[in-house]
């Protein structure tokens, strides 16, 4: 034929060119797929490396006991833990001006020393007990793996003692006894622990329990001859003040009773000893492991929480020191619980004049090794508090030096081990030399330099505890470098794969057949990777690292190697940027700092959900007054926008714990059907307006026309539900089985009638609304129901926002989309290419996919949401099925926000998938942050939130595809009324009325 035309009037080379987009297109669906499937491997890997950075065990083994070189005050020493006993509650006077422990102020007044034991948080009864007993602090490993058994096994004083006599609760005394053979233990049985009752019996238990032993040793010669052995410790722990804390608070009488009630045991326990042993060879000490707070809980870092009492008394104890202002010098250093030294002792505790020596809780573990002249816990991290021992100057040097060698043995081990393992070791250069100042610390002693001594143990025993942190986080810096590079890398590789497949930038910088062939000569950087991976690999297996990682750095170095690979791509994106003008270089500047600074508002947000107010209340505004500008008044969409953003920003002001408010809700349903008869109203009647037109009137005639009456139905027949449902529950107790049956086919029913409705973009979307509010309304308790409400009317603000930019566009819609044919194979023909100003969608569905979340409660608990939201579809306990309700409702607003999204991708020709990556993408600049904000001190609470934090938006790589594959059924069908489907006539009238405007 003519022309060079093949058959059909196609030409080959048309037809080389349509063979090679066909194949293209599969081989990207093909790539695509494979890039989601990486970036779900990638987040769970990386999300695992928190726990080898933050969740390590600082426990090692291997350490031989140092043996002190003096002689033991004390042959036994008994150990009295007033489990959740506040400091000032024990010290201060009740309200008639009398002492609640009168007996332990007089011990603090004449024979004994006292003052504060400061807990670190997370001021809990294990870790408060692990800190007193055994001197370090609760190993981060327990947050993983659980509380009852040890995580890892460790020394305590406890198991250097020659015997060890355990009364108490059967969740501490087991820990510290089970698995150790010289030890007599009982407890009670759980059952005990009734928080209805006065818990105070529980104390008398544990003392009845080592009465009755002293007793049973009158008929016993094995065990009286073992009690009157040397180095035994006797420990009653008194769980009253806890549980009654719990139960009543700690300002209630009962709570301040059993503070009698544990003075009168440490009195008793003491008359019974003197009885018995009468040799004044017993040392006493009397603390709490963590305080209570005024709500009935403790676990953070508030001072009622981490301030407790501190007595001792007996054998090797120092006696009372009046105050001397001397040596009260200002000290900035602070103890664990962020408090400083030298805090002034309030004048209503009556101990103004008596010296108060003030501690880190686990410094009281080698207080009572050396009280017994045992060697100190080998994992003990404590300090030896000088001011509580009563020694000769000599003793008081070797006890210090003891508790030196001790720590710095630690260090050693550690630093041992990791040279080991390490091709490149860096040693903690502070203590390059410390044989040589240990040799000092010996001469000092022979030539009886004591004071001398003492300061150089004491400054060589701080700079163990610095290198002991040393080599905890050792590898830190490794670990975050190369997973902050793997984060990196993956949003690079994202960012190159957008570019490259959803914008004109190929075919404008390569050419199409360099945009076929783009990576037909990576060859070499991929040879290049894998032998980097394989020698990374080796030196990992050489130093004996943990197998996780082998997948952090071959996770990144798999990514860095992909980047490379596009090195002709990058180098032509290199070269167009080289000719860009000054003003395209300001535009993108400004794009990435705006959207690091919402991003950034969003990381704030999950700590302060109040920032969504402000972010609405100033959206609303600015965005008015653009609109404003670029549109008329009189359309209406400047008031509406500016209007919804406020009402949506009301519910982040709101309480987190949802109150009961049956009759809003019902209210809400109303308020509902007023928004989807209007919905309706203006799909009819305002397609006349130039800003409405491709939103409305579907051209198709809908396949059930009642079907909008019928989903006002049931959103009017829910309403009457929730509060024929409520008042029945509320009246007799019970719920109806007609009323669950009822309920659950009114949400079921409900939410297939949208797939049924026109496919216009305002008729599918009012729909959807409609279709899924009968189920959130009986799910609601209160004012989340009218949030249901305010998150569509905002989404529709975005909408119609996106539609004004639309139809304001200088930009040839149908000239876009030729052009997406000719210089891009990828893009299909109905979408046009992204720019960088439609970052402002990913970003803007960022906002509403969190505010989602947090317009109905803290989402990083399930917990925290009320579970009386499930009782209109069940009230019998089921966890699973309530679990599964809770979930199903937080769920409902994302479903909205993901198809406003993908209706918006439809109405402005974007591709979704191009979109969706950059929400990823955005996404995993709030996951570094979160990344770097994992804490491993702090309350249960605090730590676990921050983990949640970090887990949660390492899952929206997949939660959001999951949501998009699932709204996806309801959004396929949406078509916006594109410039095609109108007449030319109107076509013409409408660029008539816009020539008349402008």
């Amino acid at each position: 034929m003519r022309g060079g035309n093949g058959i059909l009037g196609v030409s080959a080379k048309n037809f080389q060119e349509t063979s090679i987009i066909k194949t293209r297109k599969q081989w990207l669906k093909r790539k695509e797929k494979w890039l989601v499937v990486l970036g779900i491997i990638l987040h769970a890997v990386y999300m695992l490396s928190i726990f080898d950075i933050y969740f390590k065990t600082p426990i090692v083994h291997g350490m031989d006991p140092v043996t002190p070189r003096f002689t033991a005050p004390a042959k036994r020493l008994v150990l009295l833990v007033a489990d959740g006993l506040r400091a000032d509650k024990f010290f201060e006077p009740d309200s008639d001006g009398n002492y609640r422990a009168p007996y332990l102020r007089s011990v603090i007044k004449e024979r004994g020393r006292w003052g504060v034991s400061h807990a670190r948080p997370p001021t809990e009864s294990r870790p408060g007990h692990v800190a007193i007993i055994a001197g370090f602090y609760e190993d981060p490993s327990a947050v993983t793996k659980g509380w009852k058994a040890n995580p890892v096994e460790f020394d305590s004083v406890f198991n250097r003692s020659r015997h060890t006599f355990a009364f108490g609760s059967p969740d501490i005394v087991p820990i510290f006894c089970s698995a150790l053979p010289h030890s007599t233990w009982n407890s009670y049985p759980h059952e005990y622990e009734d928080f209805a009752t006065d818990a105070s019996f529980l104390d008398e238990w544990s003392f009845d329990q080592f009465q009755n032993l002293l007793n049973r040793s009158n008929e016993d010669a094995s065990l009286k001859q073992l009690l009157h052995q040397d180095n035994l410790v006797i420990f009653l722990h008194l769980l009253g003040c806890d549980s009654n804390g719990h139960a009543h608070r700690p300002y209630s009488s009962i709570y301040l009773n059993n503070v009698k009630v544990v003075d009168r045991i440490a009195e008793r326990v003491y008359d019974l000893i003197q009885s018995y042993f009468k040799d004044n060879l017993t040392a006493y000490v009397f603390t709490a492991d963590h305080g209570m707070s005024d709500k009935g809980s403790h676990g953070d870092g508030h001072p009622s929480n981490t301030d407790t009492p501190l007595v001792a008394w007996g054998a090797g104890v120092r006696y009372p020191v009046p105050v001397s202002h001397i040596h009260h010098s200002e000290n900035t250093v602070l103890f664990v619980d962020k408090h400083m030294h030298d805090m002034p002792t309030p004048p209503e505790w009556g101990l103004d004049g008596i010296e108060r020596v003030d501690v880190n809780q686990a410094d009281i573990a080698p207080l009572m090794s050396t009280l017994l002249g045992l060697p100190c816990p080998v994992n003990s991290v404590g300090n030896l508090p000088l001011g509580y021992v009563s020694f000769s100057e000599v003793d008081e040097v070797e006890a210090v030096l003891a508790n030196t060698r001790q720590i710095l043995s630690q260090f050693l081990r550690k630093s041992q081990l990791k040279e080991s393992s390490s091709l490149h070791f860096k040693p903690f250069k502070p203590l390059a030399n410390y044989s040589m100042v240990l040799d000092q610390i010996e001469y000092l002693i022979s030539v009886k330099d004591y004071e001398a001594a003492k300061n150089l143990s004491e400054n060589l025993r701080s700079l163990a505890l610095e290198g002991l942190h040393y080599f905890q986080t050792y590898d830190w810096l490794m670990l975050m470098t190369v997973i902050s590079l793997g984060y990196v890398g993956w949003m690079i590789y994202l960012i190159l794969h957008v570019l490259h497949s959803y914008t004109s930038l190929p075919g404008k910088i390569l050419g199409k057949d360099l945009v076929v062939n783009l990576r037909k000569n990576a060859g070499k950087v991929y040879f290049a990777g894998c032998l980097l991976m394989g020698l990374v690999c080796i030196l990992l297996l050489v130093e004996h690292s943990p197998h996780l990682y082998h997948a952090y750095f071959a996770m990144t170095i798999f990514l860095w190697t992909q980047i490379f690979s596009e090195y002709q791509f990058i180098k032509a994106l290199w070269r167009d940027m080289h000719r860009r003008e000054v003003y395209y270089f300001i535009k993108l500047i400004a794009t990435c700092i705006v959207s690091v600074f919402v991003l950034e508002i969003l990381v704030k947000s999950f700590m302060e959900r109040k920032l969504y107010t402000w972010c609405f209340l100033f959206v609303g505004v600015t965005a008015s007054i653009y609109l404003f500008y670029l549109i008329p008044w009189r359309s209406g969409v400047p008031i509406f926008v500016w209007l919804a953003c406020w009402f949506l920003s009301v519910f982040t002001l709101m309480p987190a714990e949802i109150p009961d408010n049956t009759q809003l809700v019902v209210a809400s349903g109303f308020f509902i059907i007023v928004i989807g008869g209007v919905a309706r109203y203006l799909n009819k009647h305002a397609g006349d307006s130039r800003y409405w037109l491709s939103l409305t009137r579907d051209m198709k005639k809908p396949k059930f026309p009642m079907l909008f009456q019928l989903q006002i139905l049931l959103v009017g027949f829910s309403s009457l539900m929730v509060s024929l449902s409520t008042s029945h529950r509320t009246e007799k107790q019970e719920l109806l089985v007609l009323h669950q049956v009822i309920n659950w086919l009114i949400a079921g029913f409900s939410m297939v009638l949208p797939l049924f409705s026109a496919v216009g973009l305002l008729s599918r979307l009012t729909s959807i609304f409609l279709g899924f509010a009968p189920a959130f309304l009986l799910l609601s308790i209160g004012y989340e129901a009218v949030f249901y409400s305010a998150l569509a009317l905002a989404l529709l603000a975005w909408i119609l926002f996106e539609n004004a930019i639309l139809c304001t566009s200088k930009v040839n819609r149908s000239s876009t989309s030729i052009n997406a044919m000719e210089d891009n194979i990828i893009v299909a023909h109905e979408d046009r290419h992204l720019q960088l100003s439609d970052m402002r969608i990913p970003l803007a569905f960022m906002v509403f996919f969190n505010i989602a979340f947090f317009g109905t409660g803290n989402f990083a608990s399930i917990a925290s949401f009320e579970i009386s939201s499930v009782y209109r579809f069940i009230t019998i306990f089921s966890p699973f099925l309530m679990a599964a309700l809770l979930i199903f409702k937080l769920l409902i607003p994302f479903i909205l926000v993901i198809c406003a999204f993908s209706a918006i991708t439809k109405l402005i020709q974007v591709p979704l998938l191009g979109c969706y990556f950059l929400v990823i993408c955005c996404s995993d600049v709030m996951t570094i942050h979160f990344f770097y904000l994992v804490q491993n001190t702090g309350s249960w609470m605090e730590i676990g939130n921050s983990i949640s934090h970090f887990g949660i938006m390492s899952a929206q790589v997949v939660f959001v595809l999951l949501l998009f594959a699932l709204t996806n059924v309801y959004t396929k069908d949406i078509q916006p009324r594109s410039r095609k489907q109108f007449s030319r006539k109107a076509m013409n009238l409408e660029i008539r009325v816009w020539n008349h405007i402008v």
